[in-house]
């Protein structure tokens, strides 16, 4: 099964949600604590991911609200220097900041991120601030799940969502759960499923899957059977190093590989993943090859320090892929 792709649209992909400031440790290998120099990069899941399609040849845009600051200011003139549009990134006018990442690398096993979420830009685009005239101009709608833990980036998500299906529009959603921005489960929960039953194609890991159904140790078979009562049409569970499966609507199943690969830091690969499986997507090479294209991307950021600016081009993609395969069939 493919899916198929209203191909008369100005915009392969128009992403919603976040845009903030990744600051990443230059010291390895020791505790925040004790880390003296950061680097900046422009991080938050779905800006990432406008990044990293961006980069890998796709028309992206983005919908989103920055703060009137220099941060802000970094975000807008960084995507815009890789192709991003930013027609519709909104400059909030209260006084709200952005969001700040600061990246603890200990080990490639321990990472750690430390998060300022509070009052923050992102959160505050308002419904009024999403148009009908943009979203119709996209093949795909990405919708990252972290802008539904507050009002008002709750409401402008789902009118975004409604849109987008309302034109024609196949609406991509990827989990991004970060609990610190949530209430509670619950909630979540309620607000995850919502947006998940409208969606073309979700995207997580077991875990964020696990959240989404407010359930422990939760099993892929009942997550697909509660999905494919509703709109989904192909379901990306995550299981890390032992890599990923997809199902689709009519009952295919496709198993994803993960390559292994040196690591430097665990954060980035499920933006890197996304943009790389998009691409395969909407590029029509089909599921088998997105899950290819989506691992190997995910490999190459994670043994890089910035996700953003690591953000993989197609050859560098490609060329994993084919040593991986070759050293596969020598390993015959």
């Amino acid at each position: 099964m493919n899916i198929q792709f209203n191909p008369d649209r100005e915009f392969d992909l128009i992403a919603i949600g976040r845009a903030c400031i990744d600051l990443n440790a230059v010291e390895y290998n020791r505790p925040m604590e004790e880390t003296m120099t950061f680097k900046k990069y422009v991080g938050g899941s779905p800006a990432n991911i406008a990044i990293g399609s961006s980069k890998l040849g796709l028309k992206a845009g983005f919908i989103g609200k920055l703060a009137d600051d220099q941060h802000g200011r970094f975000i807008e003139q960084y995507m815009r220097s890789l192709g991003v549009d930013t027609s519709n990134m909104v400059v909030d006018e209260e006084g709200h900041k952005t969001g700040l990442a600061f990246t603890e690398i200990k080990s490639p096993e321990e990472c750690s991120i430390l998060m300022y979420r509070d009052d923050v830009a992102d959160l505050y685009l308002e419904p009024s601030e999403v148009s009908e005239d943009y979203i119709k101009k996209a093949k795909v709608l990405l919708v990252s799940g972290t802008a539904l833990a507050k009002s008002p980036s709750r409401e402008a998500v789902l009118k975004a969502v409604q849109l987008a299906r309302k034109n024609d529009v196949k609406v991509i959603f990827e989990l991004d759960y970060r609990g610190y921005t949530w209430q509670s489960l619950e909630e979540t929960s309620v607000y995850y499923t919502l947006v998940a039953q409208q969606s073309d194609v979700v995207v997580g890991t077991r875990d964020e899957f696990d959240v989404m159904e407010n359930v422990t140790e939760g099993n892929n078979e009942a997550t697909i059977k509660q999905l494919f009562n509703y709109s989904p049409e192909l379901v990306v569970i995550k299981h890390g190093v032992e890599g990923s499966y997809a199902y689709t609507k009519n009952g295919e199943t496709f198993r994803g590989q993960a390559y292994l690969t040196k690591v430097l830091k665990t954060f980035g690969a499920g933006d890197s993943y996304a943009s790389a499986f998009l691409y395969a997507l909407i590029s029509g090479k089909g599921i088998e090859a997105a899950l290819k294209y989506g691992s190997a991307s995910a490999a190459i950021v994670v043994s890089k320090h910035s996700s953003s600016e690591a953000m993989p081009t197609v050859a560098e993609i490609e060329q994993l892929i084919a040593e991986r395969t070759e050293t596969a069939d020598q390993l015959r």
